[in-house]
């Protein structure tokens, strides 16, 4: 056994048995040994923001990390920005990045680099494996990284000899950590302000988004305490039987226009909001002035047992409002806008789907709809870096292959990464892919005027324009190898959701809006 084969079997031992790739020389040891351990799930990503990407959407679903295996430091640095997303939404993953073998490194050849520096911003945990032995142990230390709580993104690099040469050492098995229990004061004072607020506000992310959070924050709803929910979550449950708490808007005045009046902010699984951007004259904490903040749960400890408990201690009912389930009988007529193509896909969605949303300006006319559609959930780019919503359809489908996956996109935002229709078309993948057709950075106009830059003149507006020339979505995603369709009016949109919906296999649908 070499090192690549003590790296597999250390990470199946540790139930890590999906990895996405984009290997090269530096990883042939580690290709090869995929031969001897069949129950690891190799997926080829022709990109590597596609394989981190998938990892991200696979590790949100599966409560579990997958691996990625990178070439060298160039090939973590293409699969960044979605590594930048999945460490925003805590996802476990482990990057196995290839180097050259220890007694090349000093020779500086073209593809060297500092491997470490560049991982380290976007990973909880970074080792070198220096030698064949040392595999297993830091495989395990990497693992168990991962998914110390809140979780996150690890990286483990692995020179060529370290991969090629002989191992004696074992697998070994990675210690876990759980979820810290919320503090019995921080509770007690939580509740003691909330009684005395005036207008108190509950806010919630990360964990507590989950189904039971939802549960609990909808039975602290029902005392009268408005809960709110940040703007991006990394996996969100929705529809009928489900409580809907209102979103913090993505602008930020619109965020503190809404928040106005709150006196007392209590936070569970999350940090105090914060504006996407900095405007001129406008604040960056979206926070009202005179508010103070608490906190039940950090990222660290159970949001949902601490909304629980203070659902309890506030003498919340058992149980609080949730959503009817609430569709519209006939299919939209007229004009696509993204409003019908949501009401569309709320007829047609099953229940347990799982949609992934990179739809950018079009997201508010399609979520509105779902918010009474059959129970699914939904994964949102958690770090604001477009693009990700195709791979975390791919590896959403490989952790539920069962559910159907619904992939919402911009048309700007889905170049980033075209090249997962490929990816979904070889794995014969359950997705329906939607791609918004407006043919323009339609947010980047939006923040043209809120940055006060003006307006695009000539010159600028070339820059925001994808119309010149217009992509041909339909010939892309056949050139792929994934079944395509155009539709421009909500008729013939809705006819196809219905057909991808009853169909297996990639889909894509452009919406030309």
């Amino acid at each position: 056994m070499n090192g690549a084969d003590l790296l597999i079997s250390t990470l199946i031992a540790n139930e890590v048995t999906t990895c996405f790739a984009n290997p090269g020389t530096s990883e042939m040891q580690f290709v090869a040994a995929l031969d001897h351990h069949p129950q690891m799930r190799s997926v080829l990503c022709l990109f590597e923001g596609v394989a981190t990407g998938a990892a991200d959407g696979y590790g949100r679903i599966a409560q579990s990390p997958a691996c990625t295996l990178l070439h060298l430091g160039p090939g973590y640095g293409n699969g960044l920005a979605n590594l930048h997303n999945a460490r925003r939404a805590f996802t476990p993953i482990v990057n196995i990045i290839g180097d050259h073998a220890t007694g090349h490194r000093s020779y500086d050849a073209p593809l060297h680099s500092d491997i470490e520096g560049i991982a380290a911003p976007n990973s909880l945990w970074v080792r070198s494996a220096e030698t064949a032995d040392s595999v297993a142990l830091l495989a395990a230390e990497a693992i168990s990284a991962s998914l110390a709580p809140p979780g996150g993104p690890v990286s483990l690099i692995l020179p060529a000899d370290a991969a090629w040469n002989k191992a004696d050492a074992q697998p070994t098995i990675a210690q876990r950590r759980s979820w810290a229990g919320p503090a019995p004061e921080a509770l007690g004072e939580a509740a003691r302000r909330i009684r005395a607020a005036g207008q108190p506000v509950v806010l919630i992310g990360g964990h507590a988004c989950s189904e039971a959070g939802l549960a609990a924050a909808a039975r602290i709803a029902a005392t009268g305490v408005r809960v709110v929910a940040d703007t991006f979550i990394a996996r969100l449950s929705r529809g009928a039987g489900r409580f809907a708490p209102h979103r913090i808007p993505y602008f930020g005045e619109l965020a503190m226009e809404d928040l106005a009046g709150a006196d007392l902010m209590v936070l569970a699984g999350t940090t105090q909001p914060v504006a996407f951007f900095a405007y001129p004259d406008r604040p960056s904490l979206l926070v009202p002035d005179g508010a103070s903040l608490c906190s039940i749960a950090d990222r660290r400890e159970d949001a949902v047992a601490a909304l629980e408990a203070l659902a309890d201690t506030l003498g919340a009912p058992s149980h609080g409002s949730s959503q009817p389930y609430d569709i519209a009988d006939a299919a939209p007529r007229g004009a696509l806008t993204p409003h019908t193509a949501g009401v569309s896909i709320a007829r047609h969605m099953p229940e347990g789907a799982i949609v992934c949303d990179d739809s950018v300006t079009s997201r508010t006319g399609l979520t509105m709809p779902a918010l009474t559609a059959a129970p699914h959930e939904v994964l949102a780019v958690t770090g604001g870096a477009i693009g990700e919503g195709l791979p975390l359809a791919i590896g959403a489908a490989l952790a539920g292959p069962q559910r159907k996956v619904i992939s919402m996109n911009g048309d700007g935002a889905a170049m980033y990464t075209v090249q997962s229709l490929w990816t979904m078309a070889r794995e014969r993948l359950d997705i329906l892919v939607i791609i918004m057709a407006n043919g323009s950075y339609r947010i980047l106009n939006n923040e043209m005027a809120r940055t006060s830059a003006g307006d695009a003149g000539p010159r600028a507006a070339r820059l925001l324009d994808l119309g010149d020339p217009r992509i041909g979505w339909v010939d892309l995603a056949r050139g792929l190898g994934v079944e395509a369709l155009r539709c421009d009016a909500a008729e013939t949109f809705d006819a196809a959701v219905a057909q991808a919906m009853r169909q297996r296999g990639p889909f894509l649908i452009e919406a030309v809006i």
